[in-house]
Parts: C-alpha cells; structure tokens; sequence
C-alpha cells in the first residue's frame, strides 16, 4: 500500500464484465472444493481446485485493466473473492486435518485485522490505500505454502519434496505478510492524518 502512489483508475458502473464474471466464478468455486477436500475420497481433487481458484487471484483484475472493463463493483468483488477462498479453503484444510490449526490461525488473524483496520479507515476517513509489493510477494508465497504443505500431509507423490518446500515458502511468507501489514497500518494512519484522497487498490494484490 502506498497512499502517494497514483490517482484512483478511471472505474465505470457496469455489472456485467468479463472479470466480473471471473470473480463470481472463482466465488462460486468456494462451496465445491470446501466440499471435495472435506469428503476423504475427494480430499486430492479438492486440494487442486483451491489451488487453482487462488492462483488465478490476478486474472480477473489483469483483465479488468488490460481490457478497460475496470468497475466498482468490479474493486470489491475481487478481493472479497480472494479474500474469502482463502479462508474457506484454510478452514477446510484444517478441519480435513491436512494443514495445522496455529498455521492457518496467523494468516486469518492478519487478514481480518488489516480488513477491519482498512475498512474503518475507508468509512471513517475515505481512505483507500494501495498494495505494496511485499504484500504481493507474502500471498504469493503464502499461496504456494498453503496447498504444497497440505499434499505433503496427504502423503501424495513427491510428498517430501512438496512439505520441505511448502514450510519453507511459509516460513518466509508468514514474515513478509506480517511485515507487509505494519506498512499498511502505517500507511493507513499517515493517509488518515493527511486526508489523503481514496486511491486505487491493485486487484491483482
């Protein structure tokens, strides 16, 4: 997040886009693999499709700039799509027991920490601050970590290789996202002290 970074990008009221039927899709998703990953005979197919639906996070707002079709609802169907197959699927996952509790417990808490900090800001001071690119880098990691740590404990092929590398991407992700969040809330205070003007947040991020 940067509240210096750039104006707001030119954003329309159209409902139906293409990457707004992206972001419906990926939301859609959300109840089919919580559902196969929880059924035990599913748990491998499951596991895959949550993979795909969050490595696909930047499609819907690569498009959306790229193709002109940014919207407002467009800005928050995005990210609360991220935001929410990530925590269903970290939810699923623990409750499979495939992926430990405290490691999914520091992701949710610093993700609903930063969203509440961020939407007071909004409604309280009509802030709106942009990714930074350790934020980018720590869902990046975070991303590979979760899905590779968890075919590790399925016992899947490559199971050592995928665990040793999913605690690793963790480990490094984890630090960074934490990091990441002090900025924001920095940004967040300096942007509210300024009455800073809302900028755009990077669907992508």
């Amino acid at each position: 997040m940067n509240p210096t970074a750039r104006e707001p990008s030119p954003s329309s009221s159209r409902v139906l886009t293409v990457p707004n039927g992206i972001s419906a899709s990926r939301i859609a998703l959300i109840p089919v693999f919580v559902a196969l990953i929880l059924d035990h005979d599913t748990t491998t197919a499951g596991l895959v499709l949550f993979a795909i639906v969050v490595a696909t996070d930047w499609v819907d707002g690569m498009i959306a700039r790229r193709t002109g079709q940014v919207s407002d609802l467009g800005k928050v169907l995005d990210p609360v799509a991220d935001r929410l197959a990530i925590a269903a699927g970290l939810i699923a996952l623990v409750v499979r027991g495939v992926f430990p509790l405290w490691a999914a417990a520091l992701i949710l808490v610093r993700d609903l920490s930063v969203l509440l900090v961020g939407a007071f800001a909004l409604l309280r001071h009509d802030v709106r601050v942009e990714v930074r690119w350790i934020g980018k880098l720590a869902t990046f990691s975070l991303m590979a970590a979760i899905p590779m740590v968890s075919w590790g404990s399925l016992g899947l092929p490559l199971a050592a290789a995928a665990t040793v590398g999913g605690w690793a991407a963790y480990a490094v992700g984890i630090v960074e996202y934490y990091v990441a969040a002090l900025a924001y809330l920095g940004d967040i205070r300096l942007a509210s002290y300024r009455g800073a003007r809302p900028v755009d947040v990077d669907p992508a991020g």
